[in-house]
């Protein structure tokens, strides 16, 4: 999958700084550990390392266009990501005069843009983040994938801008510095992702769907695609079945690979359509091999086991029965409280995502797997997307939460105690955090496309599933990708297609939720595949650990944190603290984002980050 750094400077001779492109290239070495390379001319510099995938000899980068049959100066890129459709836009391109050195999806790239110029974004399919330098035009244009799947980031400079996959990548440059404002601290403590926003001041991400361009005469932007209403002709039965025709095309695109690709398996629908969509296609192509699929759990995590508004039941069971449903050969990575505390796995987890994001000990687990599923495979399919597309969580069927004059995810955070620890710390009222979600809020609303004469219901659900889709995933996107490339683990995500996106969208609410229930649409597609017990199971979030000892373990972090040189407590009241850590055994929630307890968890990871990042907290 890759990671990339650069630096344009249209002012200064940048062959003597090849250190500089060294140094925050070597920051990327977790996204790429195959391979590194630099290229240099005198006004740009494009690093880049590699985790071979596709033409693992031939793939290698920065990449040139120049051939036996060019002369003089060549585009030159680096990538990151994968294109599905490489192999069709080749023979489109050799039909059209173009001869290919290598057989990776890097130089079709490239050869596209020779082609179609700055039009060639459309016609990609894929998740991708790269840099693409036009030395005949002194232009750099950065571009991202539709969805924001692949990260990408820039910091402008009075002479041209520096860019990477990661913040950490930019940050290492001497230019810059790690500072965060007022609105950056809102954006940590909110839940609220706002496209585009960078945190560190000064630093902003590439928004998903754009081309922007840099050059001596300044900077531009342009969409070339966003999420827009059209109209939805086709009947229910017509619709389940092209909701299952592109799921099929959609995985049997995402498992070429010259490595072992597998899939991460909760035992969910989502999770577990992918997997029997992947057997289903080893098996028609006469693949041996049954696929390798990979679940989380906790020790104790069944007996301990208690039912609530997110969780209704353990996934490991499901889990089991999907891999022996399809043949898969499934592998359960067991962790218990010592893996999910340790210091080493919380620091990585942090250096990974640049940001004290923290949704509690999902994060750590999440990184665990990944890991362990890295020792056998390079590549995994993964189920994100699927609730912000079909409609699963319970934000989109509980009538106080569609109503809210928010972002409806919100209402969770509230019912589950994270907006009131937030009060209770002084956070809610010191960055004004309430004003801030409702501006973040109507700025998205307007975004919003609408069919002519739509009202009532069917208009609040597709702005509630716009929300969730360029808001609640874009965080969620982030998350999986930096955690599974912190250990050099490509993770593909089926349901962010394009295709797939644009087509149920736009599916009136009425018939994804035609049954009543979450997701009727992709279970209705999913028929005859899976097990109906795992068809008809209450949807269910990533797996949070239920025991108690790792709350204990929780509060006695926080309670170090209670210290006169602690970073945290600059923002914090320790008054707020002591009160969250008198609150008797068991009253945070259980888990996830939404939690009194993932808002500890982000107190103690903030007050870490402060500290080895060198932050400068402040306007």
């Amino acid at each position: 999958m890759c990671g990339l750094a650069g630096w344009v400077s249209f002012a200064r001779d940048l062959t003597a700084y090849t250190d500089t492109a060294r140094a925050m290239t070597a920051t990327m070495v977790c996204r790429g550990p195959d391979a590194g390379g630099i290229w240099v001319s005198e006004h740009a510099l494009l690093g880049h390392r590699r985790l071979a995938i596709i033409d693992i000899e031939g793939g290698r980068q920065p990449m040139t266009a120049a051939g036996d049959e060019d002369t003089g100066p060549s585009p030159v890129i680096t990538y990151t990501g994968e294109v599905y459709n490489f192999r069709e836009l080749r023979e489109e391109l050799r039909a059209l005069g173009h001869a290919f050195r290598t057989s990776s999806d890097t130089e079709v790239v490239l050869r596209a843009y020779l082609e179609w110029g700055e039009n060639f974004a459309e016609r990609l399919n894929g998740i991708y983040a790269f840099a693409l330098w036009d030395p005949r035009s002194e232009t750099l244009l950065l571009v991202r994938d539709r969805m924001g799947v692949k990260p990408l980031y820039y910091w402008p400079t009075p002479d041209g801008v520096l860019f990477g996959s990661e913040p950490k990548a930019i940050l290492a440059h001497d230019a810059t510095e790690a500072a965060v404002d007022a609105e950056g601290l809102r954006e940590i403590f909110s839940i609220v992702k706002t496209p585009g926003h960078g945190v560190f001041r000064g630093m902003h991400e590439v928004l998903p769907g754009t081309v922007r361009t840099f050059t001596r005469d300044g900077n531009g932007v342009r969409a070339y695609w966003k999420l827009t209403a059209r109209p939805h002709t086709d009947d229910l039965d017509t619709t389940v079945a092209t909701v299952r025709s592109l799921l099929e095309d959609t995985v049997e695109r995402q498992l070429f690979a010259d490595v072992t690709v597998g899939t991460l398996l909760s035992g969910g629908l989502d999770s577990s359509a992918v997997t029997a969509l992947a057997a289903a296609s080893r098996a028609r192509r006469g693949v041996p091999e049954p696929v390798r699929a990979f679940s989380v759990d906790f020790t104790g995590h069944q007996e301990r086991f208690r039912s609530n508004v997110q969780w209704e039941d353990p996934d490991t069971p499901f889990a089991i029965e999907v891999a022996n449903h399809v043949g898969a050969e499934h592998i359960i990575v067991e962790l218990d409280n010592e893996d999910i505390l340790d210091p080493k796995v919380r620091g990585a987890v942090l250096r990974a995502q640049d940001l004290p994001v923290s949704t509690g000990d999902m994060e750590y687990s999440l990184f665990l797997l990944c890991r362990a599923l890295k020792e056998r495979m390079t590549v995994a399919l993964s189920g994100e997307a699927s609730d912000e597309l079909f409609g699963g969580y319970t934000w989109f069927h509980d009538p106080e939460a569609v109503a809210l004059d928010s972002f409806p995810w919100h209402h969770p955070f509230e019912q589950a105690g994270g907006i009131g620890a937030l009060r209770e710390l002084g956070l809610w009222d010191t960055l004004d955090l309430g004003a801030y979600i409702e501006r973040r809020y109507a700025e998205a609303l307007a975004e919003v496309a609408r069919l002519p004469g739509e009202t009532g219901h069917e208009a609040r659900m597709r702005e509630i599933t716009y929300l969730n889709l360029t808001r609640w995933e874009n965080f969620l996107l982030d998350r999986k990708d930096r955690i599974s490339m912190a250990v050099s683990l490509e993770v593909r995500v089926p349901f962010t297609d394009h295709r797939l996106v644009e087509y149920v969208y736009n599916t009136p609410w009425a018939m994804k939720n035609f049954d009543g229930r979450e997701k009727s649409l992709l279970r209705a597609a999913m028929r005859g595949l899976l097990p109906d017990s795992v068809l008809d199971r209450k949807k269910s979030p990533y797996p949070s650990t239920q025991d108690l000892s790792y709350e204990r373990a929780l509060r006695r972090k926080v309670a170090d944190l209670l210290t006169p040189d602690a970073p945290v407590l600059s923002l914090v009241s320790a008054d707020g603290v002591r009160r969250l850590l008198a609150r008797p055994e068991g009253a945070y929630g259980i888990g996830g984002p939404w939690s009194a307890r993932a808002v500890l968890e982000r107190l103690v990871e903030f007050d870490m980050w402060v500290r080895e990042y060198g932050v400068r907290v402040g306007d």
